[in-house]
């Protein structure tokens, strides 16, 4: 009898490959489906890799064929919110229509359960810059809209007979394996944390900062930045608890408190230990002055219990990684 797989599109990526390494160390049999676009294969520490995208239905319709999957982990996406409004008709094509093509296949092959890698930028901009899982959804870029509508997907699946859910919305993901094993390598990145600690080793000239005169404390927007490694746990956490039976859950993730641009630069210079050259920069379209999740529902809900959170260890792990990737480490990867 074949054992229960996991299937983790985007495995490779940032986040999912974090996913994947804790799934693996955890014993699970992880299958991951990653076109490498913005991946790498090296990042995939457990499981099976295959080459492709989420919206092939044939490569779906084989993959599901030839393994008895149980879960779909689903992470694969376009994420960069100023070309999503650039260029929106890419992340409906990639985000919401692909995904249809998966939960299509999923249902087909009797899949009982998805975890759904969201994000908050569902809820546009919340009145006091505080959203739990009941604040009215009001996206104001195509990337919020295009997560948003893969979240109704599964809702009406489900209702439909489909797998039980649980979509994840994402705060601002930020760090790598304290363990240093993979990081962030994303070609082009635009997460603060990740940018200044490129500018930190000289992988960027400077660091840009998007407005300086937003409602906050400095001016600048205000985010509640969670560590990789507990937004990979929490995807752990909601498997378990929806092969407990759990309800279909849509769940915040995050810390529930924020630091400001400002505050995070100085982090960064103080890990470092020198100044980095920061540069002001109008405010980009489609950024919320200040976004931080109420996440008390997900620690009731699947047991989530964070380890990492300190803006410190975040910075820290961020820089240590960006070195390797400066020095060359061969233990390391990064875009050629």
């Amino acid at each position: 009898m074949k054992r229960k797989k996991i299937l983790v599109t985007g495995g490779a990526g940032y986040i999912g490959s974090h996913v994947v390494r804790q799934l693996g160390e955890a014993g699970e049999d992880v299958v991951v489906l990653d076109n490498l676009s913005t991946g790498f294969e090296a990042a995939v520490t457990a499981g099976e890799l295959y080459i492709g995208d989420t919206g092939d239905a044939a490569l779906l319709e084989r993959l599901f064929d030839n393994h008895d999957i149980e879960t779909v982990m689903h992470f694969a996406a376009h994420t960069i919110v100023p070309e999503s409004v650039a260029n929106p008709l890419k992340y409906y094509r990639n985000n919401t229509a692909s995904s249809r093509t998966l939960l299509e296949a999923a249902a087909t092959h009797d899949v009982k359960h998805v975890v759904f890698s969201s994000t908050a930028a569902v809820y546009g901009i919340p009145p006091d810059g505080t959203a739990s899982e009941a604040t009215r959804t009001k996206p104001i870029n195509p990337y919020g809209t295009s997560k948003l509508m893969t979240e109704w997907m599964l809702r009406d699946l489900e209702i439909a007979g489909g797998p039980s859910y649980t979509a994840l919305r994402y705060f601002n993901v930020a760090g790598c394996d304290p363990g240093g094993r993979i990081g962030q390598s994303t070609p082009k990145a635009t997460l603060l944390v990740k940018v200044a600690c490129e500018a930190a080793v000289g992988r960027r000239p400077n660091v840009k900062v998007f407005g300086n005169d937003y409602p906050t404390p400095d001016g600048t927007g205000v985010r509640d930045y969670i560590h990789v490694e507990d937004l990979a746990t929490a995807h752990l956490d909601s498997l378990g608890y929806l092969r407990k039976g759990g309800k279909s859950a849509t769940l915040n993730v995050g810390y529930g408190h924020g630091y400001s641009v400002r505050e995070v630069l100085r982090a960064v210079e103080e890990e470092l230990g020198e100044p980095l050259n920061i540069v002001d920069e109008p405010r980009r379209a489609g950024d919320p002055p200040v976004l931080v999740a109420a996440a008390d529902k997900i620690r009731k809900v699947v047991g989530w219990s964070p380890q990492f959170d300190d803006l410190h260890a975040i910075v820290s792990s961020s820089l240590a990684w960006e070195r390797k990737i400066a020095n060359q480490d061969p233990d390391a990867y990064w875009p050629t």
